[in-house]
């Protein structure tokens, strides 16, 4: 028996993920444990395993596409099986329910005596719920620009369709009168669903209707085109490739086109049916001879009138130049990296507080430890090690607000944020207090390994009680950082400097670090943020001190 398959929750704060990959295909066999797709949550990229058996028989996301949780993906059942009632909330669909009732009911001579219409016959054509974007299922009807009996051009937008991404133009393509509009305006269709018929006044829609599955009548759009050219007049049958008004533009995209003085006819179409819009002419680059040909006629001085009385004109020819950019849908894991964080930064108020490190000792220490230690332990591993310490002497610090209370965490689990391509991670270093410099320097370059393979699962960055954001391979001097909630606090860690200082009265060569701890003052008062960054600054000035 078929099964739907649904969006699983895979993280604690995941509301919707995206199908990054799909690993099997609509008549594929699928066996449990099987990888369906890959699936981008608001943390990770992370494997979806089937828990059905069975053919996969029909996939509702496409690759790219973004749904929320619990919503139906696909539908694994036995080969051939009919999966729409599902898709419908598990009734059956109430045209086929209408039709098996005719067929009970109606009698043998009234089947035999009923005629199969020729839909190419009839003189109007259906218009269908167009594909405007990649990741579009259905589009809502945001005003109809024509009502039923107005007459239409080919070129004219019937209707603007809010799509998943924006509102754009419905262009039928077809001449004549509007009959039919069979979407109201704020409700939806699905794609290639029929939203209005164009044809001849006075045309029989009904066979069209009722064959709405059908594809539009054949040959319709040419029996238009050729009608179109059957009116023009002698003197249009004869325009030159300069004349674009028979190009598939849309309205916009023609006006767009006529301030810029771009002819129609040399812009490429990425639309359906090679239909021109807003982005065709935005994008479009003229040939470099047309440019230099532009050029020139404009850089061209006019004739001198008293070439013997006044010096010519200089006049600079103009500088071509093209405007480009690039635009990238926004991730799941950035959307919720811009949601949390603006959360943190407007509702917990930031306080800062920077310390400088004299981290000449620990350049020492660290390099001694590498000569024995089993895994190479970088400065990083050592802030990690401080802080753990310092947190366990200042458990304000290390604290979490909750609204109605203040808890006080007595376990000191560490989040080290984690670059990746997509954004940011934060996994946690659990228990840091209790763990040797070398079992944190193993744990750290795991996670980032993890990480960088999009392996982290939500028991690796869950659950921080303090977190680190360090800087400092990049060359950074000094920075801030935003909390992440529900911590009370955020070291941002910069790069050591070597900085002139003075030792015993004496200007010598330092190496200095500096920290900065971000606050939430809801928890946190100035001088227990610096009695914090005191003892870390003690314990990396001493690091003899971490090995205790």
């Amino acid at each position: 028996m078929a099964e739907v398959v649904k969006m699983p929750k895979m993280s604690d704060t995941m509301t919707e993920g995206v199908i990054a990959k799909w690993h099997k295909k609509v008549g594929d066999k699928v066996k449990s444990g099987d990888t369906l797709a890959e699936v981008e949550t608001d943390k990770a990229t992370m494997d979806f395993e089937s828990y059905q058996e069975g053919t996969l028989l029909y996939i509702g996301i496409e690759e790219g596409a973004a749904v929320p949780v619990d919503a139906v993906i696909a539908v694994i059942g036995n080969e051939g099986e009919d999966y729409k009632a599902l898709l419908e909330g598990g009734a059956a669909p109430a045209k086929e329910e209408k039709t098996e009732d005719k067929k009970a009911d109606a009698p043998k001579e009234e089947k035999a005596a009923e005629p199969a219409v020729d839909l190419s016959s009839i003189k109007a054509a259906v218009i269908r719920m167009p594909l405007l974007s990649d990741t579009m299922t259905e589009g809502v009807i945001n005003k109809w620009n024509f009502k039923v009996g107005d007459k239409v051009k080919a070129d004219d937008s019937l209707a603007d369709v809010d799509t998943d991404k924006a509102t754009m133009e419905v262009v039928g393509y077809e001449e004549g009168t509007l009959l039919y509009i069979g979407v109201e305006e704020g409700q939806a269709a699905k794609v290639n669903d029929i939203i209005a018929i164009v044809g001849e006044e006075g045309t029989d829609i009904q066979p069209l209707l009722k064959g709405g599955s059908a594809a539009p009548a054949a040959g319709g759009e040419k029996k238009e085109e050729a009608k179109a050219e059957e009116a023009a007049p002698a003197a249009e049958e004869k325009a030159t490739s300069s004349d674009d008004s028979r190009v598939k533009a849309s309205p916009l995209a023609r006006k767009i086109a006529k301030d810029k003085g771009i002819n129609l006819s040399e812009v490429k179409g990425t639309a359906e049916n090679g239909r021109i819009t807003k982005k065709d002419i935005e994008g479009f680059t003229p040939s470099t001879k047309e440019v230099e040909q532009k050029a020139a006629a404009e850089a061209a001085p006019a004739p001198a009138k008293d070439a013997g009385k006044a010096a010519p004109t200089i006049t600079l020819a103009p500088f071509v130049g093209e405007e480009k950019f690039t635009e990238k849908p926004v991730t799941q894991m950035r959307k919720v990296i811009a949601k949390r964080l603006s959360e943190s930064l407007f509702t917990a108020p930031h306080f800062f507080v920077t310390v400088s490190i004299d981290m000449d000792q620990a350049i020492v220490a660290r390099n001694k430890m590498n000569e024995v230690a089993p895994v190479k332990i970088s400065f990083n591993d050592l802030v990690v090690k401080a802080c753990a310490v310092a947190l366990k002497q200042h458990p304000v610090i290390n604290s979490s607000w909750l609204g109605d209370k203040i808890r006080f965490n007595e376990h000191v689990n560490i989040g080290i944020a984690v670059a990746v391509d997509e954004g940011l991670l934060v996994p946690v270093v659990r228990f840091a207090d209790g763990k040797s410099l070398s079992r944190i320097s193993a744990e750290v370059k795991e996670f980032a390994k993890k990480a960088k393979d999009k392996k982290l699962q939500p028991s690796d960055w869950e659950g921080s009680t303090f977190t680190i954001s360090n800087l400092g391979m990049f060359g950074v001097d000094d920075f801030t950082a935003i909390i992440n909630t529900p911590d009370s606090c955020i070291l941002a860690v910069a790069g050591i400097q070597q900085v002139p200082v003075v030792k015993n009265g004496a200007v010598v060569p330092g190496n200095i670090m500096k920290v900065t701890l971000s606050a939430d003052h809801r928890t946190v008062d100035g001088a227990s943020a610096a009695a914090f960054l005191n003892t870390v600054k003690s314990l990396l000035e001493e690091p003899v001190r971490l090995l205790i």
